[in-house]
């Protein structure tokens, strides 16, 4: 008999392909897509060494890629490692991340902290894993070799980012870089809040929301966007607003992209699915920066996800240990800012984006396409012939109640905890390779901007 002609066809009624969703098959050989076949056109069954048939009410999508994700790893692992993140990715239907350059030691801003931390992912990582370089002060001569090295881009603070291995970039400082960020043709992605502003705001003493809110008002989001984008403007940099969480810099960013300035910006789960007016004073575990705004500013980043104005939505994984969220003083001065999301991104994501009359299809877009276009991923994020056979089964109206305890991240802390949920990841495939979590062989790799390391 002839070999089949392909390894694994995958039988979906449902599936996310070209932006809609249709019924296909989707056919696997060297783990890439081969063919992606009308399921009802068929005239015999695909010859493949497997057949993965979808159950009734599951969709096949492609892999999530989140290219928002603090892993930490090597330096401060006990706050999240490459095996406790990229398996949380995988159990939520991410296949690819991209990892930020800090809260590592040794940060990512010079070639031996990339090669540092692509020796700690080795072997461990169950997704495919790519990073980011850091542009700090005094290191605009190492962005080259972290370029050619292939990191995705180069990501900058334009405040204090609360460890002292990445100092922010000050006005000349970042217009500096960008030079030459755009000389090579990168990304330059900034943490865009103005200190100033804050310094002249109360502080976030004790443990009232309101007044952590009031110590970063949407003024100093606003003003350190239009920081970068006069950098963009002047220099014909390449710039990307990361965890937009201000509505009110909307206009700011239609007008520079009607300018021809080559901006885009993201925002997180948690800016779309919980509002100040819900969050608990003491309720530390949703302390982040910027920080969680009110109802009305909620439904503004809607509207604007809606309208093709925020293109991407990633998850800005940035876990700690459970002490250092101070969940016992409930003390937001002092508690560490930053929500862990990384497995509960899409079902977060999706629950809301339903209620709002929006599609599955959208959600993709949003969470797996933009972001991989972004950074130049074209093989991943879509269901395409070529593309990487980065396939999740998901059933979209399976619901279920978040116990932080049965996540996958290594601190089980989670700004999530006790919500319900619409949407559950039944399957992750990477590469054609059923992920399995637990203890099965990683099937990650190291992946370098156009290629794979």
């Amino acid at each position: 008999m002839p070999e089949p002609a392909f390894d694994r066809a995958f039988v979906a009624p449902r599936a996310v392909v070209d932006g809609a969703e249709r019924s296909c098959v989707v056919a696997v050989r060297d783990g890439r897509i081969a063919a992606v076949l009308d399921l009802d056109g068929a005239a015999e069954p695909v010859a493949a060494r497997e057949v993965v048939e979808l159950a009734e009410g599951e969709v096949l999508l492609p892999g999530l890629v989140d290219t928002h994700v603090h892993i930490n790893e090597p330096g401060r692992t006990e706050w999240e490692g490459f095996d406790t993140g990229t398996r949380a990715a995988a159990a939520g239907g991410v296949t690819t991340v991209i990892d930020m350059p800090l809260n590592s030691i040794p940060a990512t801003t010079a070639v031996d902290a990339l090669a540092r931390k692509r020796a700690a992912a080795g072997e461990q990582a169950h997704v495919d894993v790519g990073f980011w370089g850091g542009a700090v002060p005094g290191n605009v001569g190492d962005l080259e070799g972290l370029h050619e090295a292939g990191v995705f881009g180069f990501k900058c603070f334009l405040i204090d980012s609360g460890v002292p291995e990445f100092p922010p970039l000050d006005e000349g400082g970042l217009t500096t870089a960008m030079v030459e960020t755009a000389r090579l043709g990168a990304l330059l992605i900034a943490h865009c809040e103005d200190a100033a502003v804050i310094a002249a705001a109360p502080g976030p003493e004790g443990p009232s929301y309101a007044r952590y809110l009031r110590s970063r008002p949407s003024a100093a989001e606003d003003r350190a966007i239009a920081r970068l984008l006069a950098a963009a403007r002047a220099t014909g940099g390449r710039a990307h607003v990361v965890h937009l969480s201000s509505a009110d810099s909307l206009a700011q960013l239609r007008a520079a992209r009607a300018d021809g300035i080559d901006v885009t910006v993201e925002t997180c789960p948690h800016y779309l699915a919980i509002t100040a007016e819900a969050i608990d004073d003491g309720a530390t575990q949703f302390k982040c920066a910027p920080p969680i705004r009110e109802a009305g500013n909620c439904e503004q980043l809607w509207q604007a996800v809606l309208e093709g104005e925020i293109g991407m939505i990633v998850s800005d994984h940035s876990p700690s240990t459970a002490e250092l969220k101070c969940l016992d003083s409930g003390d937001f001065a002092a508690a560490w800012g930053g929500i862990a999301s990384l497995e509960l991104g899409l079902p977060v994501v999706w629950s809301a984006a339903r209620a709002r009359g929006a599609a599955l299809a959208e959600v993709v877009r949003w969470m797996a396409t933009a972001p991989a276009d972004r950074v130049g991923l074209t093989a991943k994020g879509r269901i395409a012939v070529g593309a990487d056979a980065d396939l999740v089964v998901f059933d979209p109206d399976a619901e279920f109640v978040v116990n932080p305890n049965e996540l996958h991240q290594r601190n089980k802390v989670s700004a999530y905890a006790g919500c319900r949920l619409s949407g559950v990841v039944r399957q992750t495939w990477l590469r054609g390779e059923r992920v399995d979590l637990t203890g099965g062989a990683r099937l990650g790799r190291v992946i370098e901007r156009g290629g794979q390391a």
